[in-house]
């Protein structure tokens, strides 16, 4: 090869000569592999990609704001694949043939309330025909009342507005019970679940009538859910109730989430593999995000209960002070500058390039492949083997004092921390009893009040820790359930609230560790790292056409399609743990614990670890979206021609907002699993954690990095002195974001945590804590018989009916021998 390759089209390079390292360099998207031999293409090498470094830490922070949902027609797009477009022209052509059928030739738009009603009760009552074509027809009538019947609509706001109206239609003649019966009655269908296990490839076809019915009650979930200020007293009024209900046993004696995981379970065991997967995922989503309220409606929780158990209030709202945070991204200090034109001098003046400052760039090369087998050739035994990527513009070697100072460079130090600091009673307690061993020579156990003997200085520490004293909702909690562990009788009945969250982990937990698993499996499959495996399930049965494409065009829609439907399945079940684990903490502690052990048990750390060891800004950045075929732009307007080019442009924002979404969520799970369990956080440091979440601080998003220095704060101890000196400018970053817990050693190692740790006892201490809370609260057939009460009425015990065995009758004599007439008996003993 020469020097005429195109630099756009290279993928992969070899490089060899001058004894250089192997290093790739891939450009998302394209597949050829080039390698290159031979001296003049290497210092062409050299001088072409160098290039995409300037200015990567200059780069804009992202535009993002966390919530619950992306905007509302960016989830109604998402529930439906490209390979469905189709399917809404033959909506519309059932709906107007039972319409024209029934009514005059005037359109939906045109008729009046009581038409309208009378044709929604016709529907209904269509849906309890028997002939299986029959109902489907009447089902895609319904759904296409429910996709806002936009044939008759200009606009897409127009296409919302009649969604709203036919939804609270529907919903008030009782149409929403009949599709979850039907739901219900195709989910128990045997014979679609053995036709489709023995098929060899399963497509959209497969799941026609499950995916029709999914839409439909997917479609009115989030619409009743989205507010409006204009809507009537009785829309607020039924948007209530709906809510109520759809958090309540009312539908096959369970509430509908955990119907909805019975599917994802009984998917991932192989009986089911026709389930749309992904449109049951977003429906569990926002049923639970629905039924149990979202960040805004937790923070109002946790509110009230800290009043309800007379905690001094919040001391901020997370969410609100990460929102008026900035990115990270640590500015050139005057001798990173110095060195930086030094090498741009070199590069410009020296054909040739040394081994150490190709080694400096590898580095710092931002497209650098991700692939763990790399860090592995470059990790020596010593302790900076964690270290990977650095920081934007930060250097592994300790940079030398700066020579000058450029007049128009000036510190700025920040106006104060963000967040106010905290201190656990634990942390008093170990700081009085270590004061007390050093300067007295005794102890008192948990006395946090006596301070007799102590130097002044101390005096003053205390009082500070306990200005800053933290007590959580959980504390509480367990200190309750030990009381009720304690004293069983004395204790008294507990006062168990029923709300939403009570009756799902109710209802979800019999079977709540094969639900984790399950919705773990499916997130591997969906993860971009996961290489494809002939035993890992499917996933695209919802999106693969049935017959494959045959042109290029179709086959990158399809690719688009694809990689588009992985996202969606990540983003929904990222949300629903994260929401799952925020909610069962407030509810109580124990609920919390036990769903994050099974998370733990069943993998969840070095899966999501396994995720992000990524090329994250090409995952943020992604364009796998096709504008003008999302709901409801494509059935309102005219659709332009598809082409090779406006395939590969995508979307024009800055970031996929679903992906970023995913990867905050993901790391907020992470951080749940790990906090206060030094046994987990092992884990972070045994799977080498820390490269891999120091390349996602390359991403500029205040929230998102927060997360990652988090998690890089609570393992720091463990990862050694030359870690933590080869990156200085992390642990600065750690100091000015993360919260301040008050004589926290977590920067030096020196605190007791970090010594050696039973992470075996720890587990299973946790475990017996959490068996005793779910058997005491929810088990009530498996009661301690000591604490039963007993029937000392002679008459009645002797009255009592005893149905012997047939053997024991029949030996009866012998019994009697030798247990009774045998045995000597001391009458005067039971007289006595």
């Amino acid at each position: 090869m020469g020097n005429e390759i195109l630099w756009s089209d290279v993928t992969e390079i070899e490089l060899f000569g001058l004894n250089a390292k192997r290093h790739f360099w891939r450009k998302p998207g394209t597949i050829p592999t080039v390698k290159i031999r031979g001296l003049n293409t290497f210092r062409m090498h050299c001088i072409c990609v160098c290039a995409p470094t300037q200015g990567f830490s200059e780069s804009p922070d992202l535009e993002f704001e966390y919530a619950d949902t992306d905007k509302w027609s960016a989830e109604l797009s998402e529930l439906y694949s490209y390979t469905e477009g189709p399917e809404f022209l033959l909506n519309r052509k059932c709906f107007e043939e039972e319409f024209r059928t029934h009514v005059s030739d005037k359109k939906w738009t045109e008729l009046d309330v009581a038409q309208h009603r009378a044709h929604a009760m016709r529907l209904l009552d269509g849906l309890e025909v028997i002939t299986r074509e029959k109902r489907l027809k009447v089902s895609r009538a319904i759904l296409y009342m429910v996709q806002g019947t936009f044939a008759e609509c200009s606009s897409e706001a127009e296409v919302q507005h009649w969604m709203r109206y036919n939804i609270f239609l529907l919903l008030d003649v009782g149409t929403f019970t009949a599709l979850v019966e039907l739901l219900n009655m195709e989910v128990d269908n045997s014979a679609a679940c053995s036709s489709a296990v023995r098929k060899p490839a399963i497509s959209l076809a497969d799941s026609t009538d499950l995916r029709v019915l999914l839409n439909i009650i997917y479609l009115m979930v989030v619409t009743i859910q989205q507010e409006d200020p204009a809507d009537s007293p009785e829309w607020r009024a039924t948007r209530e109730t709906f809510k109520t209900e759809l958090g309540s046993p009312l539908y096959n004696n369970e509430p509908i989430s955990v119907m909805l995981f019975g599917m994802v379970t009984k998917f991932c065991s192989g009986h089911a593999p026709h389930f749309p997967m992904k449109k049951v995922l977003m429906l569990l989503w926002k049923s639970i995000l629905f039924t149990l309220g979202g960040f805004e409606q937790l923070q109002n929780i946790k509110v009230r209960k800290r009043e309800e158990l007379r905690l001094p209030p919040l001391p901020e709202d997370s969410i609100r002070v990460i929102r008026s945070m900035r990115a990270a991204s640590p500015p050139a200090s005057a001798s990173d500058l110095i060195e930086q034109q030094q090498k741009r001098a070199r590069r410009e003046h020296k054909s040739l390039i040394k081994q150490d400052n190709l080694d400096a760039f590898n580095e710092k090369d931002p497209y650098k492949s991700d692939d763990p087998r790399e860090d592995e050739d470059d990790n020596d035994d010593n302790d900076n083997s964690m270290e990977a990527e650095p920081f934007p513009m930060e250097r592994d070697e300790v940079m030398p004092p700066p020579i000058l100072h450029p007049p128009s460079e000036r510190v700025n130090f920040p106006k104060g921390l963000p967040w106010a600091p905290k201190v656990r009673e634990k942390d008093i307690e170990h700081f009085l009893e270590s004061s007390r061993s050093k300067f007295i020579g005794y102890t008192l156990g948990n006395d946090t009040d006596t301070v007799v003997g102590l130097p002044r200085p101390i005096h003053e520490s205390i009082r500070t820790l306990k200005q800053h004293k933290y007590i959580s909702i959980a504390e509480i909690q367990i200190a309750k359930e030990d009381e009720f562990q304690k004293t069983p009788l004395s204790g008294g009945e507990e006062d168990v609230e029923m709300c939403s969250t009570e009756l799902l982990y109710q209802g979800i937990l019999p079977s709540l560790p094969q639900y984790m698993i399950a919705l773990l499996k499916i997130l591997l499959a969906a993860a971009p790292t996961s290489k494809a495996k002939t035993d890992s399930i499917n996933i695209l049965a919802d999106v693969l056409p049935e017959e494959m494409p045959t042109t290029v065009l179709q086959s990158m829609k399809l690719g688009v399609d694809v990689n588009r439907h992985k996202e969606i399945i990540v983003k929904s079940i990222s949300a629903i743990l994260l929401l799952l684990l925020k909610h069962f903490k407030l509810n109580h502690v124990y609920q919390f614990e036990y769903m994050a052990q099974h998370l733990v048990f069943a993998n969840c750390i070095p899966l999501i670890l396994k995720f992000f060891n990524q090329n994250i800004i090409s995952y943020i950045t992604a364009k796998n979206s096709i504008s003008v075929l999302d709901f409801p732009y494509c059935v309102v307007h005219e659709l332009p021609e598809l082409t090779a080019e406006s395939l590969e442009a995508g979307d024009i924002n800055q970031f996929c907002w679903r992906n970023l979404f995913s990867c905050i969520n993901l790391l907020r799970i992470l951080n749940k699993l790990t906090k206060w369990k030094h046994s987990r956080t092992m884990m972070l440091v045994v799977f080498k954690s820390a490269p891999i979440l120091k390349r996602a601080l390359k991403v500029k998003q205040a929230m998102m990095q927060l997360y990652v220095l988090k998690l890089l704060k609570v393992q720091t101890k463990y990862l050694g002195r030359q870690w933590r000196k080869s990156n200085m400018k992390t642990m600065s970053a750690i100091y000015q974001k993360v919260r301040h817990r008050l004589n926290d050693d977590w920067a030096y190692g020196n605190d007791l945590d970090a010594r050696p740790w039973d992470f075996q006892a720890e587990e299973c201490a946790l475990r017996a804590n959490i068996e005793c809370f779910n058997s005491r609260r929810y088990d009530k057939n498996q009661r301690n018989p000591d604490f039963l009460p007993v029937d000392n009425c002679l008459q009645s015990v002797l009255g009592q009916r005893v149905d012997l065995p047939e053997d024991f009758q029949m030996n009866y004599d012998l019994w009697l021998e030798r247990e009774v007439f045998s045995k000597p008996i001391s009458w005067e003993e039971l007289l006595q």
